[in-house]
């Protein structure tokens, strides 16, 4: 598994992939919190906080991981290289856990430009410093997490596809659907009580808490159960392709 994530890491950054990939991150998350006039403006809300940024970000992330996880099993059968992986002394488990962790990584890198934001609303704070930390950690633990499940579903949709244009849209569709479809698919009240559990189902209502400073281990165990079965499901779909 640890040469598989290397080799990902290497194919990411190699090619400025991974580079452009945060850079576009950042300059997008910039643009939309100091410049463009819109909800998610910091000085606009006139208070020092970054939960705009952390109701922006999944959004943005719905479209960046789906572009960094589509060439991970696509692009690998699309090219032929998907069998020499096969013949490699490595199981399939460990083929899809080394590419979903260099992933994850990329994703969380595309954070670090969000360090900057923190420096700046901690600085313009009245007084300077006057920020909510339990909320604002509590926020990029439930960011990395929310990296995490988007990654394993990104990979799931790349096992499912032939070439990399169907793993990106269809990677983008799912993240969309269990991030925000069930949750406004609940909104409608259309099935009664049973909307609070269609509700559970999706990601929103498991990430909101972490935006509030709230690490509930319900939250987290979720999480985890979703990318286990994301994964499990990626590993079946590949070996299917064996």
């Amino acid at each position: 598994m640890t040469a598989i994530f290397k080799k990902e890491l290497w194919n990411f950054f190699g090619n400025w992939s991974a580079w452009i990939i945060i850079a576009a991150f950042g300059l997008i998350g910039t643009l939309f919190l100091f410049f463009f006039e819109n909800d998610f403006n910091i000085f606009d809300i006139g208070s020092a906080t970054l939960q705009s940024y952390f109701v922006l970000a999944p959004w943005l992330l719905m479209f960046i991981i789906p572009a960094i996880s589509m060439r991970s099993l696509a692009e690998e059968q699309q090219a032929g290289t998907l069998q020499w992986l096969f013949a490699q002394p490595v199981r399939i488990s460990e083929i899809v856990l080394g590419k979903f962790f260099a992933v994850w990584v990329v994703g969380i890198l595309c954070l670090l430009p969000s360090l900057i934001y923190l420096y700046t609303v901690y600085v313009l704070g009245v007084p300077a410093g006057n920020i909510d930390l339990g909320a604002t950690l509590g926020s990029y633990f439930g960011m990395v997490i929310l990296i995490a499940v988007f990654a394993a579903v990104g990979i799931l949709a790349s096992s499912l596809s032939q070439n990399q244009i169907m793993a990106y849209l269809l990677g983008v569709f799912m993240c969309f659907i269990l991030y925000f479809g069930i949750e406004q698919l609940a909104s409608y009240k259309l099935l009664g009580g049973a909307d609070y559990i269609l509700s559970g189902l999706g990601f929103y209502q498991h990430f909101i808490g972490f935006t509030r400073g709230l690490i509930d281990l319900r939250d987290v165990c979720y999480f985890l159960l979703v990318i286990g079965i994301s994964l499990y499901l990626s590993v079946t779909f590949v070996k299917r392709k064996k």
